[in-house]
């Protein structure tokens, strides 16, 4: 059972930075695609970046502009996701997420996923 935990969120205000993290248990990252998701309040999840074991990003919304930028600590059984220059419009609940056979390139959505961590941009 793979089994995702993640933490760092938090408010902050508009153009500041936070770094989500993503623990893993009950499997190796040496092996599976990671991916980060948000859900925006009244909105649908939508995917923002994904990352292999290799360290090949797919970053998943336009929104990213450049200013997220996800990580992994094989060792550590930790992914990571850097965030710069948020904006009020980046509120929402980030998950970390994975299967046995998710692919940073699929377009389906991964069966195990966190619960979540809140992030809100405010002033």
């Amino acid at each position: 059972q793979m089994h995702i935990v993640e933490s760092g969120g938090g408010l902050v205000q508009p153009g500041g930075s936070l770094r989500l993290s993503c623990t893993v248990s009950g499997f190796t990252l040496d092996y599976y695609d990671v991916a980060w998701f948000r859900q925006a309040p009244g909105k649908e999840r939508e995917g923002v970046s994904c990352i292999t074991p290799s360290g090949v990003i797919t970053t998943l919304g336009d929104f990213v502009e450049g200013r997220f930028t996800v990580s992994v600590d094989k060792a550590k059984k930790m992914v990571y996701l850097q965030m710069n220059t948020l904006k009020p419009e980046d509120t929402g609940v980030y998950y970390c997420a994975t299967d046995y056979v998710y692919s940073c390139s699929s377009s389906a959505r991964p069966d195990f996923w966190g619960q979540g961590t809140q992030v809100t941009v405010s002033s």
